[in-house]
Formats: structure tokens, sequence, C-alpha cells
């Protein structure tokens, strides 16, 4: 019986490469082996559900026997992978052993937990997965307004551990959604690292004009349960400590601190990892038909040499358009066509209403400035004086077709 290609993770990057790859082949057995459902959502909607009322399972764009049967796969859902086993080629899992032809890992990334003091530290929550919102969205348990209601339901209070590009989507759909929404971040604005520091204030000011309370140059303490004679659903149970001293009471902490590869399955594997599994231009991994993708993965130019030395360099890009892009070059190359991938302008889309911002961000470590070019319109310019890099705000973000050609010139 011929070994199947088997695809670890069934996320976007997971789902898309054997969507990808059976446009190519139609005939090669395929596995795809997932630790949840495999439901297939976008995940870049559970930054903006609640405002748009959207319960989990509204989020499901497609049921997972349904992906499997429309794109001829077995599903291994609920499955646990324990080990890799490249020289055999193999897997360990808890539904088994398996031996594959070719492997794909696409399990993504864990959400980095910083240390937190406190009796209720367990109590911080992150959003990585559709079980993870899952959670969280029962615990806020959303209602509609009550019209004959006698008083309003208190307004549940949530603080953010960081103002990063999803701490802000998160602050903007919660407070759009009617919860009260603070936000703590050791950073002296919000998504600091890849907005011109202009921006980012213009984006702080907007999300607080929403209703976002924000606590920059700070960061979470500790976490602990309030000591109350009665506790009821008009007490908010929680109390954060910050490092400035601040207290706040909240029902809920939620970290967005960001996102760390999950290279434990590789490392273990002996793959070469860094901040990501390391792949070349081909997308395979220092180990033979091993191949990775999506958040897991860290791109490098190039491709590896016969002794297997580390490539130079490489990134990680936890976007959609990244691994759109990945899993089509990707597909060509698992039929025995090595297709190296090349990335076009990516522009990145923050889905913050409260200020609509669309970056298109030079490599990071790219020499330059940003330069406001005319009103919402920013470039990065570098040392030969070109842009290579465009940012859009407000209604600007209509222009990015525009820019995008204009740096592609």
């Amino acid at each position: 019986m011929t070994s199947p290609l088997i695809i670890i993770g069934a996320g976007l990057a997971g789902w898309t490469t054997a969507r990808e790859f059976r446009k190519q082949d139609t005939t090669t057995p395929v596995m795809v082996i997932t630790a949840d459902s495999g439901d297939f959502y976008a995940k870049p909607s559970l930054s903006n559900a609640f405002a748009q009322q959207r319960s989990p399972a509204q989020l499901i764009t497609t049921a997972a026997a349904s992906m499997a049967k429309t794109l001829n796969v077995t599903l291994l859902a609920h499955t646990r992978v324990n080990a890799i086993h490249p020289q055999s080629h193999s897997i360990n899992t808890s539904a088994g052993d398996f031996t594959y032809r070719q492997l794909v890992l696409a399990n993504g990334a864990q959400a980095i937990r910083v240390p937190v003091a406190g009796d209720a530290a367990d109590q911080v929550q992150s959003i990585n997965s559709l079980d993870d919102f899952e959670r969280f969205y029962t615990q806020l348990d959303p209602q509609p307004a009550d019209p004959v209601a006698t008083e309003p339901r208190r307004r549940k209070h949530i603080l953010i551990m960081g103002g990063g590009l999803i701490g802000c989507e998160f602050a903007n759909d919660l407070t759009q959604a009617g919860y009260l929404v603070s936000v703590a971040d050791p950073a002296a604005g919000p998504i600091a690292a890849l907005l011109p520091i202009q921006v980012s204030s213009e984006l702080r000011d907007a999300l607080a004009d929403l209703g976002v309370h924000w606590h920059l140059g700070t960061s979470v303490k500790s976490v602990s349960r309030r000591k109350l004679a009665t506790t009821d659903e008009h007490t908010p149970a929680l109390q954060v400590e910050l490092a400035n001293g601040h207290l706040a009471q909240v029902d809920h902490v939620l970290s967005a601190i960001g996102l760390r590869a999950d290279t434990t399955l590789a490392q273990q594997a002996g793959l070469y990892c860094e901040r990501g599994l390391l792949v070349d231009a081909t997308l395979q991994t220092s180990a033979a038909d091993i191949y990775a993708l999506g958040d897991c993965a860290q791109y490098a130019p190039g491709r590896w040499d016969t002794t297997g030395s580390p490539l130079p360099d490489g990134r990680t890009l936890p976007y959609v358009m990244p691994i759109m892009n990945a899993a089509k070059a990707l597909a060509v190359t698992l039929t025995g066509q090595p297709t190296e991938l090349v990335f076009p302008l990516m522009p990145v889309a923050i889905k913050t209403p409260a200020l609509p911002i669309v970056v298109a961000a030079p490599a990071p470590g790219t020499p330059g400035n940003w330069h406001c070019v005319e009103a919402g319109v920013w470039h990065f310019v570098g040392s030969n004086d070109k842009p290579q890099g465009f940012l859009l705000t407000g209604p600007q973000t209509r222009r990015r077709a525009e820019q995008a050609k204009l740096l592609t010139a």
C-alpha cells in the first residue's frame, strides 16, 4: 500500500496545502492529523466576532467531515502526534503509527505566556484557536439587550495584556460589543514594533475615543482573586496589579502578547529550529521529505546544501497571505517538481474599525524611515531614497492597490 502524504495540522496552512495539492494530484493518499475537530474557520475572524455578534459555531465555514470528503483525504481528528521519526519516514500518534511518503508540518504556533504572580494567574486566557475562543465566549456570555429589563446588565471589564496587532483588534472588537476594556503594554504606544510613532499615537487616541483605557509603559505584575464577603454577577472577581502599582478590578484577563512557533515535535525529531522550524526556499526542513509552512515555519532564502548546514537568516510570517502563497508553491513541490517560494508584496490589514490600517512593511532590519507623504499615507524610504513599504490609515486604505503598484513599479 502506498504511504500517504501526511499533513499535521488542520488550520489554514494544513487545509490549504491539502486543497492545493489535490489540484495537482487527485490520486495520492493524503492524511490530515489534527488535535482539534478539524473544522475549517478563518482564524482572523476570532478577533472581530463579538462586535458582529457571531458565536463560535457561526465562525465555522466548513465542517471537517465535508472538508475531508471534498478533498478526498483521511482525517484523524482529536489525534495527538507524539513523535516524528525522519529516518524511518514514520510518526507515532495517539491513533497508532503511520509511515509517510512526505510529511508537512502545519501545526502552527502557541500563545506566549509570561510569568504572572497572584493566586488567579491561572485565570489569564489566550485566544489562539476556535476552542480557545469558545471558552472565552462562554465565560463572557454575550446576550442581546433586554428591552423590558428593569436595570441594565453590568458591563464586564476585560483587561488585555499586550497592545500589539491582535491585542488592538480584540480591544476594538470587545469595546464595540459593549464591554469595558483596558490594555496594558510596556511599549509607549500600540503596535509600536510595526507602526511609526505618529500612527501608533493616532490608533491609541482612536481606540481611547471608543472607550479603551490604556496602561502604557507598564505590564501586568499579578492577577489575584478579590477577597469579598459575597460574590455575584455585579462584582468583578479579579484584581490586577500592574508593574507601576495601579490596581484594576476586572472580570477577565486576556493575554495577547504574541505567538511563538510550535517547534516541540520538530526539535525532538532533530530538525533544525531557530525562532521557528527553519525551511528553505522549497519549504523543506533539514530532513528529507519533511516540509513546513505557516506559523510554525521560519522562511529562509536559498536551499539546504549537501551537508545540511543551517541556512542564513529567515523570518516568521504569521499572516494569511504568506500561508496562501506558501501552500501553492509547496503543493507543486510535493508532486516532485521542486518549486521555490517567492513572496509577493503582502500588505497586512489591521482590523481596528476605530482607525483602519493597511501596512506593507519592509523586511525586519531594513535600513530607512517612515515618512508621511500626505494625510493617511506613509512610505518607508530606504537608503536608495525609494519607497520600500507603505502604510495607509482611515479612508486612505482604499488606495491599497495603487500603493502596491508604486512599490512594484
